[in-house]
């Protein structure tokens, strides 16, 4: 028997799809530039999609609860473009004053000089993917910045106004050893970001890297990599509240935890991906929006490409594979609100994670509180294999 579905935070991602070059590591939806970017156009466009979903899925009524501009390289982007995306985006919604709005940005001087203007247009979060701080690195994975121009980024970041900024910064790199990553990891905190997203190169399909796999370090080093790190930022004051997420007291980024929470998301821009839960009729809906520039741009076109449901089935899978990312308890009225199913129906399954010390059950205040280990952080992929 189902349980009703409960309203969940809604936040909005919106796709810039361009960039400068395509990264040999990069999966995403990118695209390089190889003329203008039609800008304006391009957020008439991403606000008839809003306006398109509002309308498909009654949202007029919902408060909005992050924003994030990614990409691609949303910081190609003038500010003024930008000022005119998120005037008109937040005058659709209801949303706090001080409403977290995200944008990625990369490091090359160029886009690091506007920073102050994306703070004037309305961001007050910025993202800057610098990967390494190390030249040869840099090299290898393709990135068009050098390691001074990264830290440059991160003073004028320091500098613009926004409340807090992130730094990317991979590790598992290319002949990297402990001590090259343990290096880039000092050098970030030297930098004083409020969060910093720190995590392992993965070799993804359809990747330059994929078809000519680069030497990466052994599993050994790797381990040795993570487990130093982690206690090089909580010696720093970073606090882990996910696999790859650090942050100081208070500056977690609220628009990804609602993503790992479950909770609703909006995707406009091409290949954008948005998951709504709809209460009126009991149902979770994903869409998938046109991917490709030339497609999405095109008058004749939706920019929806696909719309489908999550089945009954799916939902709490769903639900574990986002929220065992986390380094905080979830509670079963947190689940079956999420996902419209009684916590019973899970009941054996996270029965036999707390057997195999994966994970750990407690009552608080009357409530039941699930936990994901260490253990099992250490081997999440067999502990989602128990929900699949």
């Amino acid at each position: 028997m189902l349980e009703m579905l409960g309203n969940r935070p809604l936040s909005l991602y919106i796709h810039i799809p361009w960039c400068v070059e395509k990264c040999p590591y990069c999966d995403f939806n990118s695209h390089a530039v190889k003329s203008a970017i039609p800008e304006q156009d391009y957020v008439t466009a991403l606000i008839s999609d809003l306006d398109a979903d509002i309308e498909r899925f009654q949202l007029s009524e919902r408060p909005l609860h992050s924003i994030f501009i990614g990409g691609g390289t949303p910081s190609l982007f003038s500010a003024s473009s930008i000022k005119s995306l998120l005037t008109q985006v937040l005058s659709r919604f209801e949303h706090k004053a001080d409403i977290e709005i995200t944008l990625e940005a990369n490091p090359g001087t160029v886009e690091a000089d506007k920073f102050k203007g994306f703070c004037d247009a309305g961001v007050n979060r910025l993202s800057i993917g610098v990967q390494s701080f190390a030249s040869d690195k840099l090299i290898k994975l393709g990135r068009i910045h050098d390691s001074n121009q990264a830290k440059i980024a991160a003073k004028l970041a320091t500098e613009s106004g926004v409340t807090s900024f992130n730094l990317d910064l991979m590790h598992g790199l290319p002949n990297q050893s402990l001590e090259n990553a343990l290096d880039d990891l000092k050098t970030a905190i030297s930098l004083s970001p409020k969060h910093i997203s720190w995590y392992q190169l993965t070799i993804e399909p359809n990747t330059i890297f994929h078809s000519k796999p680069p030497k990466l370090p052994v599993d050994d080093v790797l381990w040795e990599i993570q487990d130093q790190g982690v206690k090089l930022l909580k010696e720093a004051g970073y606090l882990q509240y996910e696999i790859s997420a650090y942050a100081k007291p208070g500056y977690q980024c609220q628009h990804n935890l609602n993503y790992w929470q479950y909770g609703d998301y909006l995707g406009i821009g091409c290949g954008a991906h948005g998951k709504v839960t709809d209460t009126s009729t009991q149902k979770i809906m994903r869409t998938i929006k046109v991917k490709h520039p030339k497609g999405y741009l095109d008058n004749q076109r939706e920019f929806l490409d696909k719309l489908s449901e999550v089945d009954e089935g799916d939902r709490a899978f769903e639900f574990m594979m986002n929220q065992l990312r986390l380094h905080s308890p979830f509670s079963a009225e947190h689940f079956q609100k999420s996902t419209g199913l009684k916590i019973s129906s899970i009941l054996p399954l996270l029965k036999e994670a707390q057997q195999q010390k994966l994970m750990t059950y407690e009552v608080k205040n009357e409530k039941e509180f699930w936990l994901v280990t260490q253990m099992g952080q250490r081997y999440l992929n067999d502990l989602l294999e128990i929900f699949l």
